[in-house]
């Protein structure tokens, strides 16, 4: 699912593996649409008559305006197409890394004056990196767009990367490492997963980076890389709130339309896109066990998936929903949610990049015992699983889930921006939200049982566990 192409692979440690999973990419209905006037069906269709201006300035640049004069305030979020997948050995983890350093000054705006003139505004900044793209986003006061547009366009193409911000930088971003994976079960163990499941390819690591490349890359790389991917033909601009948008667009064309494309971006992304550096490549159907600080085992059997967008992928979705989201679902009712629970907590996920997936099932148990004892009693029950998990009652159900997702989600111009951005960023058109309801809705019980049983194979599992044995 897209949806969690909005948060970073950072963020997976704080949702453990929910916001990774399943369901559609839109999570949401734009504020004005009332949602009595729109109840799911297997005929209904999605439309929000959403009222965007979408423009391309000649430099490749794409923007999305929406406007929404309820409150004076507005969203801006800059998509940028490179994460950690374009990246190689000796430089990984420059895409995070440069996402820190966007913050410490450029060419107009030196060092601490972004941070400083956006709380000054009264207004709040942050941004994210994913093995597939990198966005920065700010929520801010109506008058402050001027100011905003500016500092963007500023640092698009003028960072400083002032070496004594650099080096300070590289140690924020190495504790965070130790943070986020070594002092973190549930990071040690998605990272595990990551190197195995995609091992030998681009999706083969954490987007934060392999400790000795932070340790040693340079400043030049850093460089050289921000050069060859931050360029407007590499990103996209939304902008949600009480805007207007025929001075919007006056102002960026004013400040975003001198800034030069890079002519080689097409030839470099064409070979970063080669659809045979994503193939699956891992080794099923064996198990790994890591020592962490777990104090009961903590586990994953994770098999081959698909990349976001698939008709099939969709299918695989709404299958991972049925077998493990929620407490009304079969995995939690067959090992958590009975008189002799096996499991704290169960959930089955379907973890969709631009390029590939992974299907999961994730576990925390109970007792201390060893985690090889419950993988046997899964996969012991796992030729059931397609058989008595998948029921009309139990599709309509989490469709019903889904589309109940899509009208709570976007109540904010934030999600508005993430939202129109998303399907803008993954698809190349912000409308694809309709086609893709359209797929959920038309998904048959049939087309979900070949899924799960084409997917749910035993011996092509992989388990993965963590926990500390002391």
């Amino acid at each position: 699912m897209i949806l969690e192409k909005i948060s970073n692979e950072l963020s997976f440690f704080i949702k453990f593996f929910r916001v990774f999973k399943k369901g559609p990419l839109l999570i949401g209905l734009f504020f004005f649409i009332s949602c009595s006037t729109i109840t799911p069906s297997k005929k209904s269709n999605l439309s929000l008559n959403l009222k965007v201006h979408k423009e391309i300035l000649p430099n490749g640049l794409r923007v999305l305006i929406m406007e929404n004069r309820r409150l004076p305030i507005f969203s801006y979020y800059t998509y940028f197409d490179v994460g950690g997948r374009h990246e190689r050995k000796g430089i990984t983890g420059a895409s995070h890394f440069l996402e820190h350093l966007m913050f410490k000054g450029a060419k107009k705006y030196g060092a601490g004056k972004f941070d400083s003139l956006i709380e000054g505004n009264g207004g709040f900044s942050n941004a994210y990196t994913s093995f597939d793209n990198t966005v920065y986003h700010e929520n801010m006061p109506s008058k402050s767009l001027p100011i905003i547009i500016d500092m963007e366009a500023d640092r698009m193409v003028n960072l400083l990367l002032e070496p004594k911000a650099f080096e300070k930088e590289r140690q924020v971003v190495l504790e965070e490492r130790k943070l986020r994976y070594d002092n973190s079960p549930m990071g040690k163990l998605f990272l595990n997963m990551m190197q195995e499941v995609f091992e030998g390819t681009p999706y083969g690591g954490s987007v934060i980076g392999d400790v000795e490349d932070i340790k040693n890359v340079s400043r030049d790389q850093i460089f050289n890389y921000f050069k060859k991917y931050y360029s407007p033909n590499n990103a996209i601009i939304v902008i949600v709130g009480d805007v207007d948008t025929k001075k919007t667009m006056t102002m960026i064309r004013e400040r975003y339309g001198p800034l030069k494309s890079n002519p080689n971006l097409k030839k470099l992304k064409e070979k970063m896109d080669d659809d045979e550096l994503y193939k699956h490549r891992g080794r099923y159907g064996r198990s790994i066990n890591i020592e962490g600080q777990s104090p009961t085992p903590i586990f994953i059997l994770a098999t081959k998936g698909l990349p976001l967008g698939s008709h099939k992928s969709y299918v695989v979705d709404l299958l991972s929903s049925i077998l493990g989201d929620g407490t009304s679902s079969y995995l939690s009712n067959l090992y958590v949610i009975n008189d002799k629970p096996l499991l704290a907590s169960v959930s089955a996920g379907h973890y969709t990049l631009r390029k590939n997936g992974v299907f999961y099932i994730l576990g925390r148990m109970i007792k201390k015992e060893k985690p090889e004892n419950m993988k046997n009693v899964i996969l012991k029950k796992m030729d059931d699983f397609c058989k008595e998990a998948i029921t009309e009652r139990a599709l309509q159900r989490t469709k019903n889930q889904y589309f109940t997702s899509y009208l709570n989600g976007i109540r904010s111009n934030a999600g508005a921006a993430r939202f129109l951005g998303s399907f803008e960023f993954f698809h190349g058109d912000y409308k694809y939200y309709e086609k893709e309801w359209d797929i959920y809705n038309s998904i048959t019980i049939d087309e979900i049982r070949d899924a799960c049983h084409e997917i749910i194979k035993k011996e092509e599992f992989l388990f993965l566990s963590i926990w500390d044995k002391n």
